[in-house]
């Protein structure tokens, strides 16, 4: 199998959407759009069939990310994420990832501190991990 990201070979990912045949490697997928949801049934999904957030809101006009305090843009895309609960809480996708990783499953929350826990859901459909440490 050749990856779609890099275009090399020995991509054992495969979209688990029925049909398509993306195969990528497990490495090359934040880098292609993919989204790997690390919660029962454990799907790949490529940058085509990936879930989007159903938040119905964008970034106000110099919105920043909570965590690195840069620009999200205009608009929701792969790379950024808001809070469901908030509304108005905007982070990267990287930074909210990394954030995931230090606080696992006990101590992730929203960045802005208010235990919005409807980030939590969110986070994992949206192919965040959150590990069990």
């Amino acid at each position: 199998q050749y990856c779609v990201v890099c275009g090399e070979s020995g991509a054992t990912i495969t979209c688990s959407m029925m049909g398509c045949r993306c195969s990528f490697h497990l490495p090359c997928a934040m880098e292609g759009g993919c989204v790997t949801q690390f919660m029962s049934p454990y799907r790949s999904l490529c940058w085509e069939h990936r879930p989007e957030q159903a938040v119905e809101a964008a970034p106000e006009e110099n919105t920043t990310c909570l965590i690195c305090l840069e620009p999200v843009g205009d608009q929701k895309s792969y790379g950024t994420m808001v809070c469901p609960a908030c509304k108005h809480a905007w982070f990267h996708r990287g930074y909210n990832q990394a954030q995931a990783l230090d606080g696992g499953v006990c101590w992730f929350r929203c960045a802005l501190g208010r235990g919005c826990r409807a980030v939590l859901r969110e986070v994992r459909i949206m192919g965040i991990r959150r590990p069990f440490r």
